[in-house]
């Protein structure tokens, strides 16, 4: 139920701020006064279009918010829960705002959200009849679930549709045994290649780094034999070298520290380097002489990088690639193998299921299906029977219950059963009955859903639904028949609808007054909550245009005291 609403620069509305109750509200006004720019505003914050004519001129931006009591209904818990989104004392505060940039943002309590998510929240809440969004009835998808609904089929038809997901999901296993043999056979025998060859290669991880580091020894061997003979010689090939000037330098400087103990220190970390001196000294000339030059492990380590190219080649990303996404490829080609060697045995029995549960499923449709039938002539004569006091006395109302055509899968069944649902009509007599999608009145249209949501009121979940144009076109007895039926829906539902007749009008709970007024030069929307003698005015305004005159205020007054006793 909508228990607030904020509109703030919203087309010619600066601000407004108004509280609604559970029951009839409507909306009235001279025409022109903006009444469609409030229905808009709400069609804008429940995830309707969006554009920067929206804006009121001179503002950066629109903003509408409105806060929500929620019913007790698993989808709405379930979809807040899906979107990680806490209500507050089973309330949500909505809020859209649209900036001059084009740009418009929404959030559901203070989590952001795009406008399809809100859009498909708020038809939990709200429903839209007339020539706004948010016509749930208006969608062919939404008849099976009315119409189940009114049947009492909800939960036998959330039953059959998880078991309808089941054999879908074991036909898909199926199918994947079952492809085409010859590209299995195909399939399996590169795989089986891949295998054997990755497998042959005896490959280890990091071995291609661990080659390529001896390739480029053992290549440069002549390089690097010359390069280390001239460094040992130039540390001890001779009485010049390196640690035999360093020897001296040493003893010498052992001489001076007898003259000066201070010296001392500096003769140690001498001493020191002349043996590390020494050591590394020692170090190169046992690698060097180890060293031995080995064409034949060159040819190998060569051969064995070059097996490394071509297997990066076929099996991993790039020859640059860690010789990992090879070994990586072989596990995985393995895998697949065993899954296309499923053995017959395993198909035949997932066939046997598959055929057994189509059997079930099919009969399951077939019950469901049955108690359509049953509930959609009861149905349609029920709506029939509302329209005729709404003034379509003629209307031809049909429930169509069809069964589904073979697919192209040689399937007959969907997840909801064997059956196509469509609402049908024929406002006129001598007319064919078509689909109520395609009913062009405003006025007429927003009757069918009266009658629709009167019929189907303990079935339909959505609290609050708001009527647009829906006096048009009529008066008079159907104008006050139109008005009980409203005010019986009201009931168990917020109902808030847009009227031009007074006869609607003073059947209502209460009453909001839509006007334009110059304020400061600019013409503004001033939206308010009217009760006592300025209803009493605004009743006596729709009846004869004359707000003051004592037979029009008499005549508001008995009709508002008839109605709701607060005349």
């Amino acid at each position: 139920m909508l228990e607030d609403l904020q509109i703030q620069n919203f087309a010619l509305i600066e601000s407004v701020n108004l509280e609604f109750s559970q029951g009839f509200t409507v909306f009235t006004g001279e025409t022109g006064a903006g009444k469609s720019i409030l229905i808009g505003a709400l069609s804008f914050l429940l995830g309707g279009k969006s554009g920067i004519d929206q804006i009121r001129a001179g503002a950066k931006e629109a903003s509408v918010s409105g806060t929500f009591l929620l019913p007790d209904i698993p989808e709405i818990s379930s979809w807040l829960s899906e979107h990680a989104i806490e209500a507050d004392e089973s309330r949500v505060l909505l809020r859209r705002i649209i900036r001059d940039s084009g740009k418009s943002s929404a959030w559901i309590q203070n989590v952001p959200v795009t406008r399809s998510d809100l859009a498909d929240f708020t038809s939990l809440l709200v429903d839209i009849h007339g020539q706004h969004e948010h016509q749930s009835l208006m969608k062919v998808s939404e008849h099976r679930r009315f119409l189940d609904a009114y049947a009492g089929l909800t939960q036998d038809t959330a039953d059959f549709t998880r078991m309808y997901t089941q054999l879908i999901e074991l036909r898909r296993k199926l199918d994947s045994l079952n492809i085409d043999d010859a590209a299995r056979e195909r399939r399996r025998d590169m795989l089986t290649f891949a295998v054997s060859e990755i497998t042959e290669a005896k490959l280890h991880p990091d071995e291609d780094k661990e080659l390529s580091a001896e390739e480029n020894r053992l290549s440069r061997f002549e390089q690097l034999y010359t390069d280390l003979e001239s460094i040992t010689k130039m540390l001890s090939g001779d009485e010049y070298s390196l640690i035999n000037s360093f020897r001296q330098f040493d003893s010498m400087l052992k001489r001076a520290c007898s003259g000066d103990t201070e010296l001392s220190a500096l003769s140690g970390r001498t001493e020191s380097v002349f043996y590390e001196l020494t050591d590394i000294s020692n170090s190169l000339r046992s690698y060097k002489d180890a060293l031995v030059f080995d064409p034949v492990r060159l040819e190998e380590v060569q051969e064995r990088t070059a097996l490394f190219f071509r297997l990066k080649k076929k099996y991993a990303s790039s020859v640059q690639a860690p010789l990992t996404e090879v070994i990586e490829y072989a596990k995985e080609a393995a895998a697949e193998l065993d899954k296309l060697s499923g053995s017959e045995e395993e198909k035949q029995e997932l066939a046997t299921i598959i055929s057994e549960m189509e059997q079930k499923i099919l009969a399951a449709a077939r019950r469901l299906s049955s108690v359509r039938k049953q509930a959609a002539e009861k149905m349609a004569k029920e709506v029939e029977y509302v329209l005729a006091s709404l003034g379509m006395k003629n209307t031809h109302f049909q429930v169509l219950v069809s069964e589904k055509t073979v697919g192209e899968d040689g399937q007959k069944c969907g997840p909801y059963g064997i059956d196509n649902i469509e609402f049908l009509i024929s406002a006129n007599p001598g007319s064919p009955l078509r689909p109520l999608a395609k009913i062009a009145s405003g006025g007429e249209l927003s009757r069918v859903m009266l009658a629709l949501k009167t019929v189907l009121a303990e079935g339909d979940p959505v609290e609050t639904m708001i009527f647009d144009e829906i006096d048009t076109g009529i008066g008079g007895e159907v104008a006050v028949s139109l008005a009980s039926h409203m005010k019986n829906l009201a009931s168990a539902r917020q109902i808030i609808c847009i009227t031009h007749l007074a006869s609607i009008a003073v059947c209502a709970d209460s009453q909001i007054k839509i006007q334009k007024k110059i304020v400061n030069g600019k013409t503004v929307t001033d939206v308010h909550i009217i009760d006592g003698s300025e209803r009493v005015e605004e009743i006596a305004r729709m009846l004869s245009g004359d707000s003051y005159s004592a037979e029009s205020l008499d005549y508001a007054r008995s009709l508002l005291n008839k109605n709701t006793g607060k005349g």
